[in-house]
């Protein structure tokens, strides 16, 4: 997520035209598709389905894989210098899969998405590993003892150059993104950077400093420890897997607050019970179902959250919850709302 915006923040700032294709999208479908920050214009969107509508139909594409031909179609025809583009689920079978990079980005593995990407670290890593193409550098993110060989070995494989960001980056840099769970997206970019200077780029020093301290400029990047309000202190986030909350957490506990209020919801493919196991238990919880299809209903969410000892609350929607919990707190306490992408889409 992050480490895209800010690649494509620093290509910005070296005075590059960069295409940046992201998911899922926050308020509006056209979030998704980017050059130099704008949205892609309503017309192409309008005017690529109607194109290959007949075409959709016929081979009966799901919305994920019409949007990523949208981006390469858009891309394409825009004379770009580079472009970032975010894998949606896994790697090996990812739609965007069908590219050859300059350089391929793999961030860090989290027990997301488990039913489809299998239920270790291990399976979940080889998923990943699928964006590994031959003769193609691979900066890795974050060095973890069970995934790494996995990645050297594929990486071998394919004879394809392999960095580890976290053990080569020593200096430490600042970002707009805030949140102690920055700092290892910051060393992948910068790696990435690095890798690509090795190339036909130029970019500089003051490009990457700059680059990372504009990444909301730049690229327009909604949600990531975004403060919404000042007394109480009113902030969302759109980690969703126990990884990027394990850092949303211990950015929690860095701020200072009298009480805690977290409205909640989460998608029912998350693993609740692991994700229990991290969050504050001192805080009251307004708990909320997303309004989406996978949204889990908040009653089960509440036998899960209560079972475990939580002080929660259900409520019928996100908009209700945060009202309830703006009501009850006072002026020095933190109202956190998280847990997934579409809590956090229905209040910013």
């Amino acid at each position: 997520g992050s480490t895209s915006h800010m690649l494509a923040s620093i290509l910005q700032e070296a005075g590059c035209k960069v295409g940046l294709y992201t998911s899922p999208h926050l308020k509006d479908f056209r979030e998704r598709i980017r050059i130099n920050g704008e949205p892609i214009s309503k017309q192409f969107v309008i005017g690529f389905i109607k194109r290959n509508r007949s075409f959709f139909e016929a081979n009966h594409l799901s919305f994920f894989e019409m949007t990523v031909g949208m981006a390469f179609d858009y891309f394409a025809k825009k004379d770009l210098d580079i472009a970032v583009i975010e894998v949606g689920l896994g790697g090996r079978l990812d739609s965007t899969n069908i590219i050859t990079p300059e350089l391929s980005v793999i961030t860090n593995i989290g027990y997301d998405h488990m039913q489809f990407l299998g239920d270790t670290l291990q399976e979940i890593a080889a998923e990943k590993a699928g964006i590994i193409k031959p003769d193609i550098p691979v900066v890795i993110g974050e060095s973890q003892k069970e995934t790494e060989p996995i990645f050297i070995e594929k990486a071998k494989a394919n004879n394809s150059h392999i960095y580890f960001a976290d053990k080569e980056i020593e200096a430490v840099y600042q970002s707009d993104l805030k949140g102690l769970y920055q700092q290892k997206n910051i060393k992948t970019a910068v790696k990435a950077i690095d890798i690509l200077n090795k190339g036909s780029f130029k970019i500089s020093e003051a490009n990457i400093r700059k680059g990372l301290l504009n990444v909301v400029t730049n690229t327009d990047l909604k949600g990531r420890w975004h403060v919404l309000g000042e007394e109480p202190m009113i902030v969302c986030d759109t980690a969703h897997n126990k990884e990027g909350l394990q850092y949303v957490i211990a950015q929690l506990l860095e701020e200072n607050y009298d009480k805690l209020h977290v409205v909640y919801g989460v998608v029912n493919d998350k693993d609740v019970p692991k994700v229990l196991e991290l969050l504050p238990r001192n805080a009251q919880y307004y708990l909320c179902r997303p309004n989406v299809e996978r949204g889990l209903n908040t009653n089960i969410l509440r036998e899960f959250f209560l079972k475990s000892g939580f002080s929660a609350k259900a409520f019928i929607s996100v908009k209700e919850a945060l009202g309830e919990a703006k009501k009850n707190a006072g002026k020095n306490d933190l109202i956190f709302i998280g847990g997934s992408t579409f809590v956090v889409a229905e209040i910013i």
